[in-house]
């Protein structure tokens, strides 16, 4: 039988200065039960560096993927990745009055939140969803994101009726203490988006020890988004 061990659920806000877009992001941590699954090092960029107001990050849409041309703006309802048989509602999420982004308050947290405050999935610019990797009744919404690959789609619903598919460039593991906010939450001209979870190592006292980010661009668009519920 698994111990219960806790993590620090707590929300930290990142706020980033104007030169990247000001805002104030959360990352958060579940309580562990069972070791994630961690992303290979094959699927990180091949070329480390910042990520600057007006310069793709490497590997992204901006630089070697197709040019989608972006959906009018519409909030998301449900995020489907069927390379880990992930399908979920994605409830709005604001922020708190320490700043932070609030989570969403989900038994077994098996809903992501997508950050009202910025772009619409598919829209252009960077969108940001995020969701606990576990809780204290077992894996949460995503706790699979590590086994994702390049090249594997994130399909988003819309209220619009649309879906945004997107393509994954990267997924990289950064530790707290050195979180690459510019580069995460840096503002992109054409559709991207970001998912984040916890990961990156675990010990009882500290919790995670670190985020767990994927990397994904816009390449295509489906008239009317598939049925909401899983079959």
């Amino acid at each position: 039988m698994s111990r219960r061990r806790r993590c620090d659920d707590r929300v930290m806000a990142l706020v980033l200065t104007a030169a990247v877009g000001a805002g104030a992001w959360m990352l958060y941590d579940g309580s562990r039960t069972e070791h994630p699954p961690q992303p290979s090092v094959a699927d990180a960029f091949p070329t480390p560096g910042p990520h600057l107001l007006g310069t793709p990050a490497p590997g992204t849409a901006a630089s070697t993927g197709p040019k989608v041309s972006p959906l009018p703006p519409s909030a998301p309802v449900r995020i489907r990745i069927p390379a880990i048989n992930l399908n979920a509602p994605l409830a709005r999420v604001g922020l708190n009055r320490s700043g932070g982004l609030r989570v969403p308050d989900a038994p077994g947290r098996d809903v992501a939140g997508w950050y009202e405050g910025g772009p619409a999935p598919g829209a252009a610019g960077n969108a940001i969803v995020d969701g606990h990797v576990d809780s204290d009744k077992g894996p949460a919404v995503f706790f699979l994101v590590g086994a994702l690959h390049k090249g594997n789609t994130i399909e988003v619903d819309r209220t619009d009726g649309r879906a945004a598919l997107f393509s994954i460039d990267a997924i990289e593991v950064y530790p707290k203490s050195a979180f690459p906010s510019a580069r995460v939450y840096g503002p992109t001209a054409d559709p991207q988006l970001r998912l984040i979870t916890c990961g990156g190592g675990y010990n009882k006292a500290a919790g995670y020890l670190g985020n767990i980010v994927v990397y994904a661009h816009l390449t295509a668009t489906r008239a009317e988004a598939r049925d909401a519920a899983p079959a």
